[in-house]
């Protein structure tokens, strides 16, 4: 495969090409700050990868978030605007590919027959052709990549494999992007648990000198007194400590912290 080769041509494989977008999606996983990041620079980098001479291609992203479609990312306010649109009807070529795993393909909105409310609407502000792709995730995971062209027939079905094989890359960079998340969301937990641990072991040991008292009967203490006042363990112990801190060990403070 030559350097610079045309977007919609074929390599020696014979399968479509498309820029050596790999790299870029990968690089977006690893640079994103979450998810929602991940899919606005995936909307962007679909519009200009995917445009064509024949003019550009708008580009919108909808998930599946408690059980309705809403729009994640754009890449700009015409493809938002155009998918909550459609949200808003609940139907249309985007949502069918959703729903059914499957490609779906407007080539021209002035003759088509389906989904007429919406596409009446699309074709009203200049959109000619839509082209909607469902992402392959796992774990439950739903999303559609959703392409809006305002030329009808502007897509050829060279354009079209290439958009479906920018998909299928994508969507394998999103479920990395999905575990990567539930991994951060693993060790944001561990490190908040392992803070309120130590948390607790310093306010057990500051109850300990106070009341000259072994470790088990400061547990105690401490979770009666977290009991009594309906507070959780670690807003106590935080009180407890909170209460000592830059006046040494005051037992009347830390006892008060105690009981309110």
């Amino acid at each position: 495969m030559s350097e610079g080769q045309p977007h919609g041509s074929t390599g020696d494989s014979g399968e479509p090409w498309i820029p050596d977008e790999n790299a870029g999606l990968q690089e977006m996983v690893l640079t994103s700050r979450d998810v929602n990041s991940f899919l606005q620079e995936l909307a962007v980098l679909a519009s200009s990868t995917l445009s064509t001479t024949a003019g550009p291609l708008h580009c919108g992203v909808t998930v599946i978030r408690h059980r309705k479609p809403t729009v994640a990312a754009s890449s700009d306010k015409r493809a938002r605007s155009l998918d909550e649109l459609q949200n808003g009807f609940d139907d249309g070529p985007c949502l069918t590919a959703l729903r059914r795993h499957e490609t779906v393909l407007v080539q021209d909105t002035r003759q088509e027959r389906r989904w007429p409310e919406y596409i009446g609407e699309a074709a009203d502000q200049g959109i000619g052709l839509i082209l909607a792709i469902p992402m392959e995730l796992a774990g439950g995971a739903e999303a559609v990549v959703n392409l809006y062209a305002e030329r009808p027939g502007s897509l050829s079905p060279s354009d079209i494999a290439t958009a479906r094989n920018f998909v299928a890359n994508a969507s394998k960079s999103l479920q990395l992007a999905l575990r990567l998340a539930a991994l951060r969301g693993t060790s944001d937990d561990l490190a908040a648990a392992m803070k309120s641990r130590a948390m607790i072991d310093m306010a057990v040991g500051v109850i300990m000198v106070q009341n000259r008292c072994t470790h088990e009967e400061a547990i105690h203490e401490l979770t009666r007194s977290s009991s009594d006042r309906n507070r959780k363990l670690r807003e106590t112990a935080a009180a407890v400590v909170g209460a000592m801190n830059g006046r040494g060990i005051a037992r009347q403070n830390a006892r008060t912290a105690l009981e309110g």
